[in-house]
């Protein structure tokens, strides 16, 4: 897919290390995440990929052993500065977790919930409408809204996850292994609902499927344990292209057994 250094970088990392307790789990990482583009981020289990995810919105925060190192620029601001408000990041950078997790409320209170605590002074009727729409989901739910959200399958599970965090309007959608669990079709709902998300979101998403990551994102990023650092086997960053490149002919021949399959 197209790359272009003129692109907008709404996310730059800066030499992040990320420590739980003594163990670092992410070693001087730094790289930069373009707007309106899919970002994956591969590597092998245990890599650091979902603790990176999770820095983007100061999710670690919530971890009372994490450690975050480094600066993380957010449209050029500094998301680890004391001033910076995590709640009202989350607000703007949108999380959808590994298993869908629905509240267990009605399809229609999902997607209101955030809305409401947010004071949203629009119309909700209209804003549960259009997230679902968006979420590609519309269709298949408008005429059961009252129904709980956990009564719906896997996949609509996950979409209405990804609707309910629409609906805060964010700027960023964060994806960790959001198709681990779903079946081939689902699987393919979701990766053809990123790039219609991708016009007006920009996308950050975790899997362990090279074939999911050569399909749906303009950019990769493969973490890998650096076995030299004596104290623990942190993540760090070995490469970083366009997905044709990284997939097709990476810099770097760690790259290469790892999509090919040699080893991880």
């Amino acid at each position: 897919m197209e790359n272009s250094d003129n692109n907008y970088s709404i996310i730059t990392v800066d030499e992040l290390s990320v420590f739980y307790g003594t163990n670092e789990a992410l070693h001087d990482i730094s790289l930069s995440i373009q707007k309106n583009k899919i970002t994956a981020i591969i590597g092998p289990s245990g890599c650091g990929k979902s603790t990176l995810l999770r820095c983007f919105n100061r999710m670690n925060d919530l971890i009372p052993s994490a450690q975050v190192h480094g600066k993380i620029f957010y449209n050029n601001i500094n998301l680890y500065d004391e001033s910076v408000d995590p709640v009202s990041i989350r607000k703007q950078i949108g999380m959808v977790f590994q298993k869908p997790n629905p509240f267990p409320k009605s399809i229609y209170d999902n997607i209101a919930f955030g809305a409401r605590i947010n004071n949203y002074k629009g119309n909700i009727d209209e804003l549960v409408e259009y997230s679902l729409k968006q979420a590609a989901l519309w269709d298949e739910v408008k005429d059961k809204l009252k129904d709980n959200g956990l009564s719906l399958s896997g996949g609509q599970q996950q979409r209405l996850c990804i609707a309910r965090v629409l609906a805060t309007e964010p700027n960023v959608i964060l994806l960790d292994e959001p198709a681990s669990a779903l079946d081939p079709l689902a699987t393919l709902r979701i990766e053809e609902l990123m790039q219609e998300l991708k016009k007006d979101y920009t996308i950050i998403i975790v899997t362990h499927n090279m074939q999911q990551a050569s399909r749906v994102s303009d950019m990769t990023a493969f973490i890998s344990m650096d076995r030299s650092l004596s104290d623990s086997l942190a993540g760090v960053l070995v490469e970083y292209a366009p997905t044709n490149k990284l997939f097709i002919n990476p810099d770097m021949e760690e790259t290469e057994n790892y999509v090919t399959g040699r080893f991880g």
